[in-house]
């Protein structure tokens, strides 16, 4: 089993030309800005691209990229299993802008997509707690058990650095990536 490396903005700034860049955010998320040159596959998706994936491993370096660098070191760990090398890019697209490197947008943004993951977290989670409290208030006192339930999840989600909410969401039509966009990402990446 291969050991997923790390690159820092800089290093991948120098490198992009080299490397093949594949973003494992939701398309939602892909298209709010990633890095020039990225292809979006999904993190859910990683396993269904594995062959693509070893084939551009081969002929050059493959660099994983999610918004802060959890999702790509998970996937990092997936294809590290099936002996696919990697590297990630620390601290994902967040630490790329904060860095003053360029986020690549689509000229036409798709109206399905828009909100990044966090956001849609916080905007569910928000809801939920404000629907347990008025809830609570207007119609039982045990509809409060909802906003509890969900400081729960946030915790654990804060300890585990993981967010079940955040797995649910991208399962959510928005999130998901058309058949045709994932097979023609899958060509491109065939093609490298």
């Amino acid at each position: 089993m291969t050991t997923p490396l790390t690159l820092g903005t800089d290093q991948a700034h120098a490198r992009l030309h080299e490397l093949t860049v594949i973003d494992v955010r939701t398309p939602g998320e892909y298209a709010s800005g990633h890095l020039p040159g990225a292809l979006n596959i999904p993190l859910d998706r990683i396993r269904r691209a594995l062959p693509e994936i070893r084939h551009a491993a081969v002929r050059g370096e493959v660099l994983l990229v999610c918004a802060s660098g959890t999702r790509s070191e998970n996937a990092g760990r997936v294809l590290a299993e099936h002996g696919v090398p990697t590297a990630t890019l620390a601290g994902g697209t967040h630490a790329w802008a904060a860095a003053g490197h360029d986020l690549r947008r689509p000229a036409v943004r798709d109206t399905r997509t828009g909100w990044s993951m966090e956001r849609q977290v916080r905007f569910t989670a928000g809801t939920a707690v404000l629907l347990g409290l008025l809830l609570g208030l207007l119609v039982h006192p045990a509809f409060q058990v909802l906003s509890a339930g969900i400081a729960g999840g946030l915790v654990l989600s804060a300890l585990t650095d993981t967010c079940g909410m955040a797995l649910l969401l991208a399962r959510l039509p928005h999130n998901r990536p058309r058949p045709a966009d994932l097979a023609a990402t899958l060509a491109a990446l065939r093609r490298r």
